[in-house]
């Protein structure tokens, strides 16, 4: 298979991982691409609500379902 073949081939990372490799690797259009890495879950999310507030409604919601 020629190289350009298996690049546009959508199953040759399956076929060829080794070559679909080398050409990312080989790719100057990647290499220009600016990066930035997001870590959303690094740090806990701030809630406006308070924890009384969170365990009221959840009282209610439990009150709600013996009723």
């Amino acid at each position: 298979m020629q190289p350009s073949q298996s690049i546009r081939n959508p199953f040759s990372l399956m076929i060829n991982p080794e070559a679909v490799l080398m050409a990312l690797e080989r790719s100057d259009a990647l290499a220009r691409l600016q990066t930035q890495v997001f870590r959303p879950l690094d740090k806990p999310l701030l809630s406006s609500k308070t924890p009384d507030d969170v365990a009221a409604y959840d009282r209610r919601i439990d009150q709600g379902r013996s009723s």
